[in-house]
Parts: C-alpha cells; structure tokens; sequence
C-alpha cells in the first residue's frame, strides 16, 4: 500500500508531462514508513487571532504522544493542524511546516481529504453516524474509498471491532444502530472506523473526558494496545491518564496574547518528575491549570 495524497488534478498533469527521472515523491512513499510526524514553525490562526504560536515538535512513530496544558492553550487546535481539520473551519488558517515522513502535508499537490485518511482522528464525544448500524459505521470509510471488495467487506468489519476491542461486545448485534451502544462502546466503534481505513496515525482529541472511569480504562488499554501499530497523540486534561497511556509529553501553556506555545516536550517520565522548565514543574505539581 502507498501514501498516496496527491490529488487526482496533481497526478493527470504529471502523466501528462514528458517522462523525467523519477524523484521521491507523496505518491512514492510507502506508508509503513514508520509513521513519522514532525511540525516546524507551527501556526493557526482563527481569523487574525493566533491560537498556536511557533511550535516545533518531533512525534514518535508508533508511540503514544501527549498534548497537556491548560485550557485554551491550543492543544485541541494544534491537533486538528495535523489532518488538516482546522483549514475547514471559515477564516481558519495554518503557517509552518508539517510533515509524515517527510511528505508536506500542505503541498499544493497533497489532497486534504486523503490526508484525513493516513491521519485519522477521535473526537471528544463518541459521533457514530446516527442512521448506521453498527457494521455500517465501520465500513463507511472503506465503501467512500471504494477499495474494500464486497467480499472482503464482512473480514475487515471483524478485524477492525477485534482490533478496537469490541467485537465480543456487538458480533450478534451488528445491524443495530451504533447510537446503541455505551458512551464507551460507541467511542471504541468510532476507533474501529478510524483504522478501518489503515491509517498510519490517529489522533484523538480528550476521547475519555464524557466516558466513566470503567469506559475509560478499556480506551486507555486499547490506546496503548494500538501505539505497537500506530503513532498516536492524544489531547488529554487529565495528567493521570497522560502518564499512564503516552511515551512521551508535550506541555503547552499561553503567552501574553494567549497564544498557545509549547514549553517543553520529552518521555513521559522526565516530564512528570523532572522537568527542564520550572512552568512545567508548576503545572504537573496541580499549582495552576
């Protein structure tokens, strides 16, 4: 399988030109690469207004990556700059450099929608479709792709609920709706239509923070189940779950002009017991937040 991202427009005009050595290119670059996400300079705008200020960051392949800090920091905004969400919101925008595995994801020839493919995303609160059944919801992505034959469709449905921890809980109820299920099984659903299209990274925006402490535990065990096969980075308020699910952790707090920056970043470990920064000290410490 490829990464590919370059637009169906991108790759006509390139057939179309004359033949030329070949160079590494999106469409080149297998996606098990390792999943390597790297932001320089990074900056989103909302309007005129800058949420996220410079940030540089190196994110582990196959690994569980943090975002802390307090609220409206931007930590929620810088992960939708990584799948390229936050540019579908009016007047949003994005400067800087964001790469996997060194493919530019804002090229002009990158397509968005297929960005949001290779990087897949959980949000907050469980959103399964709510006219799908539960096996619909995980085959929507793959039927949008057209790549899954109808044969294939029912094996890969299965894997993905095997794989997100919840066949056993809905396999003698697949045609009820997804809107069914639990807080928790509808967020473990929403994991399984996310890797249903083998994504290389997922991102997910505080997936336990509407869950109750048992919901919470299985995401957080199926979080670290999933890093051995996906680079992961997780928004999360709580540091308890932070320290228990990431190899690493980034601190982000506000500036002056409330922009969001990062202070410090590094393995979990020395974040939470010894900090090169004494703001990181005081937050993990419960002093602010």
């Amino acid at each position: 399988m490829m990464l590919d991202m370059v637009s169906e427009k991108s790759k006509r005009a390139k057939a179309a030109a004359p033949a030329e050595q070949p160079e590494s290119s999106p469409a080149a670059t297998p996606v098990d690469q390792g999943g390597v996400l790297a932001l320089g300079g990074v900056e989103a705008f909302y309007g005129n207004f800058r949420a996220v200020n410079n940030v540089s960051l190196e994110v582990q392949p196959r690994a569980v990556t943090a975002l802390i800090g307090p609220s409206g920091c931007g930590k929620s905004t810088l992960l939708r700059t990584i799948n390229r969400m936050h540019e579908t919101i009016p007047g949003a925008t994005v400067k800087g450099l964001i790469t996997l595995d060194g493919i530019d994801l804002y090229d002009a020839d990158v397509d968005a929608v297929r960005v949001r493919r290779v990087i897949g995303m959980v949000f907050q609160k469980p959103n399964p479709f709510p006219t799908m059944s539960i096996y619909e919801n995980v085959a929507a992505g793959l039927r949008l792709l057209g790549r899954t034959p109808k044969s294939e469709m029912d094996g890969v449905v299965e894997s993905s609920l095997r794989r997100a921890a919840l066949w056993d809980e809905v396999k003698e109820k697949l045609k009820q709706p997804g809107t069914s299920l639990s807080g928790g099984q509808q967020q473990r659903l929403c994991i399984a239509r996310a890797i249903a299209v083998q994504p290389r990274v997922l991102l997910m925006d505080e997936p336990c923070s509407a869950l109750d402490p048992v919901a919470t535990l299985k995401i957080e065990e199926l979080i670290r189940e999933l890093a051995a096969d996906y680079t992961i980075v997780i928004v999360t308020h709580n540091m308890q779950q932070a320290s228990r699910v990431s190899d690493s952790t980034a601190f982000f707090s506000m500036d002056e002009n409330r922009a969001g920056y990062l202070v410090e970043a590094g393995p979990t470990p020395m974040i939470f017991t010894s900090p090169k920064e004494s703001l990181t000290e005081s937050y993990v410490a419960g002093r602010f937040g």
